[in-house]
């Protein structure tokens, strides 16, 4: 069986007029009008194609017509074109077989279900328009990435999943372990991590950065793309337990161009997923959020905003009432505060650098002021925070410093210091959520939404 796939179909089908091909795909409705049926076909394109069945030309048309919306289908038949009818061609059926029937229950019917209700049918869900059309985007928007820094020789590393390191000191991690629960192997009144797997406690990875890091200094520029775990007790639409982070590294590089390099990227994915999922996106703009386009035009367009979070807090300080979280110098800023810079006062994307240093991580470079750090986040309009990043500090004798007064032990980053000293230089990387860019991309609200099975506090499914 050689099958025309639906969304080549669409895409080039007076290519096809007049001509017998076969395609195969999934119900979405089944309408008999007892001589003549039709049915929308799917093979998971974000586009139909409706299949004319007239009962004096096929002889399984009871069989057909009887098979509920999710039933499978192979149908060859001739490509019709309809120029002045609501789609542009048909496929007019000789032969339809029943590849797979669909029970009286299938949850999915030709009306409008709550995101909820679909949360609940993970395994279904993506079957219809919406999740369709999200999952459709994250995918090219997940390729975009990789053809990104590909072509711009980022050599693709595979850090560790399991991991000792803790990279931004929370301890909000799984702890992974072969040791038996009921009956914990005890030294002294603590457990005996002797006796574990690892022979130390360990943990999945909530960031492969400080693995990647070091080993950027023997390929000059790195990027990871992959799952990373956080023991976050917090049931919000923007925190998952598992999800994806793209951490690109880059030698030689100071804040100044770590700014330039995420700029372009997120301008060039952003083009890139509106040139390919057009369909998707106009879709997406007119049943989630009106204004996304906009926003996504907005970015690829405009150039990005540099702001000094000083003067950052000066600019909120002088509207503080009308926001729910204080702004003072030291707070790290609420989405709103974040919200407000792009959306009233800029109306378009900003850089926010140059943060104190008590509110961020041990690895960041520390500027000559000795209150801040060379760090920056870049805030988009609809959002806020969308990926953040640092100069990291090259120099050993700061970072031990910071190291120690952060009370961290030495002795667990000693493979992490070794690239302070043989051959240290100034290089930089930042962090990008995969999961909140497709949530900008697509303008869906919560995190449960852009992930198939999402792994959230309090539920699993699958």
């Amino acid at each position: 069986m050689k099958r025309i796939e639906l969304r080549d179909l669409n895409k080039s089908y007076t290519d096809y007029a007049d001509k017998e091909i076969t395609v195969c795909g999934w119900a979405r409705t089944v309408r008999d009008s007892k001589q003549i049926a039709f049915i929308e076909l799917n093979d998971g394109g974000f586009k139909c194609v409706q299949v004319v069945v007239e009962k004096n030309k096929v002889n399984n048309y009871d069989e057909i017509v009887k098979q509920n919306v999710g039933a499978s289908f192979m149908v060859k038949g001739k490509v019709i074109v309809t120029p002045n009818a609501k789609q542009p061609f048909e496929i007019n059926a000789s032969e339809v077989s029943v590849l797979g029937e669909s029970d009286t229950d299938y949850p999915l019917q030709k009306k409008r279900h709550t995101i909820e209700f679909l949360r609940t049918i993970p395994t279904i869900r993506p079957r219809g328009n919406l999740f369709n059309a999200v999952f459709r985007v994250r995918s090219v928007a997940a390729f975009a990435i990789h053809k990104y820094f590909h072509d711009r020789n980022f050599v693709y590393l595979h850090t560790p999943i399991i991991t000792s390191s803790d990279c931004e000191g929370a301890g909000e991690m799984f702890q992974v372990t072969t040791l038996p629960l009921e009956k914990l192997p005890m030294k002294d009144g603590k457990v005996d991590y002797d006796k574990d797997f690892f022979g130390k406690k360990v943990s999945l990875t909530v960031s492969g950065q400080l693995h990647e890091e070091v080993v950027t200094h023997a390929f000059g520029k790195t990027y990871t793309f992959g799952p990373t775990f956080r023991a976050e007790n917090s049931n919000t639409s923007r925190h998952a337990a598992e999800f994806w982070m793209m951490e690109p590294e880059m030698c030689f590089c100071d804040l100044d161009e770590l700014m330039d390099s995420e700029e372009e990227m997120i301008k060039y994915v952003i083009s890139y997923t509106m040139e390919e999922c057009k369909d998707e996106l106009e879709f997406l703009n007119k049943f989630v959020d009106t204004s996304l386009l906009e926003r996504l035009t907005n970015i690829v367009e405009n150039k990005f905003v540099r702001l000094d979070y000083t003067d950052a807090i000066a600019i909120l300080e002088k509207v503080k009432d009308r926001f729910v979280f204080p702004v003072k110098w030291g707070v790290d800023l609420q989405s709103e505060h974040e919200r407000y810079l792009t959306e009233e006062v800029y109306k378009k994307p900003v850089f926010l650098k140059n943060y104190p240093k008590d509110i961020k991580a041990f690895y960041m470079r520390q500027n000559d002021d000795g209150k801040t750090v060379a760090a920056v986040d870049m805030l988009v309009p609809g959002v806020g925070e969308l990926c953040g990043g640092s100069q990291r500090e090259e120099r050993l004798d700061k970072l031990l410093t910071r190291i120690h007064e952060l009370g961290l032990k030495e002795e667990d980053y000693s493979w992490y210091l070794d690239s302070r000293r043989y051959g240290t230089n100034i290089h930089s990387g930042y962090g990008l959520g995969f999961e909140r860019l497709v949530m900008y991309l697509t303008g869906i609200s919560n995190i449960r939404d852009v992930e198939l099975f999402p792994r959230t506090v309090g539920s699993i499914i699958g």
